[in-house]
């Protein structure tokens, strides 16, 4: 059909062709340079049984007396490091505490810090929404990556010597994640850090630590104490909505869907299985990881813990025993 003298098509490098694009490098381009002051290459050095162990990753400025905020597994069992910033200037740290579970830790510097990021809040995210990944990818300080959020309430399971552990309720994003964005920032379009960054779980996969009051409350704790004791499951799930019978029945419309057990651990002990669908735990409703998670810190170690799981159509009762996580 003939277009009208009316009609127009934009043309490539035009700005009109080029607006959206605009729109979103203006948003990146704002996030990082509000964000790239706080976030800070991080080296570390240590020796373990006869070995040394060296890391690097990326740390965010999480208060203005220099508390920093990275990864469990970036630090390992290092007592020091030093973290360089943006501005060229370098501080040496000391190791505070780390929680293996959460993969999270904190540093303190010896010396001044640019002040802390602004902190946001995960339970805002959706499924769509941009975000900007800032960190020291592959040694490269200072480096920018930007995506979408892909999914939420993820399960990450990993391993350490022969140690299962599961970190619960990620953020999965497809924005670039390469070693060394561990311990990094991932900030909303507001600038504002909703995730550390944990993890590259494939092309395009990349998983992140919420900030929410479970990840703040561990935080919390490892800056007072040096260490979270936590209860420990040893499950790997994602959200997954109830079927309709049970929902119109019960109310509840989504569960957690164990995707795997942990060989040996306290979920296996108690029979739990691949394909059970969790809907309530402590005889509370569980609709994320989070609701999970917040229930296994110290007071519930060695503590009867009742689940309903919905297995082949039929409700199944459950008790697990939350086991100590051992410290690795």
């Amino acid at each position: 059909m003939p277009m009208s003298e009316e009609q127009t098509v934009p043309v490539p490098g035009s700005a009109e062709g080029d607006e959206p694009l605009d729109a979103y490098s203006r948003i990146v381009t704002r996030v990082a340079q509000e964000l790239l002051p706080h976030v800070a290459s991080v080296r570390v050095r240590g020796s373990r049984r006869g070995m040394t162990y060296e890391g690097a990753g990326s740390a965010v400025v999480f208060t203005d007396d220099g508390y920093l905020v990275t990864n469990a597994h970036v630090v390992g069992r290092t007592e020091r490091g030093t973290a360089a910033f943006g501005d060229g200037s370098e501080v040496t740290f000391d190791v505070v505490g780390a929680d293996a579970l959460s993969d999270l830790a904190i540093v303190r510097a010896r010396g001044e810090t640019p002040k802390a990021a602004q902190i946001g809040e995960a339970e805002a995210l959706r499924v769509g929404q941009l975000v900007v990944a800032v960190g020291s990818p592959l040694g490269l300080a200072g480096s920018v990556t930007a995506g979408v959020v892909s999914g939420l309430g993820r399960s990450l399971p990993t391993r350490s010597g022969q140690a299962a552990r599961v970190v619960e309720d990620v953020i999965q994003t497809d924005a670039a994640l390469n070693p060394g964005n561990s311990g990094g920032a991932l900030a909303d379009a507001s600038a504002r850090v909703v995730g550390i960054n944990t993890a590259v779980a494939g092309i395009g996969l990349g998983l992140a630590v919420p900030i929410n009051a479970t990840s703040k409350r561990i935080i919390g704790t490892l800056m007072r104490e040096g260490r979270v004791r936590r209860a420990y499951l040893g499950l790997v799930s994602t959200p997954a909505p109830v079927p309709a019978p049970i929902a119109a029945r019960t109310g509840q419309r989504q569960g957690l869907r164990i995707v795997q057990v942990v060989e040996q651990a306290p979920a296996d002990l108690a029979g739990l299985k691949a394909g059970d669908l969790v809907l309530s735990a402590g005889r509370t409703p569980v609709a994320a990881a989070e609701s999970l998670q917040r229930l296994l810190f110290a007071d519930a170690i060695g503590i009867p813990l009742p689940l309903t799981v919905l297995r082949n159509g039929a409700m199944v009762d459950v008790i697990a025993v939350p086991a100590e996580l051992e410290r690795v």
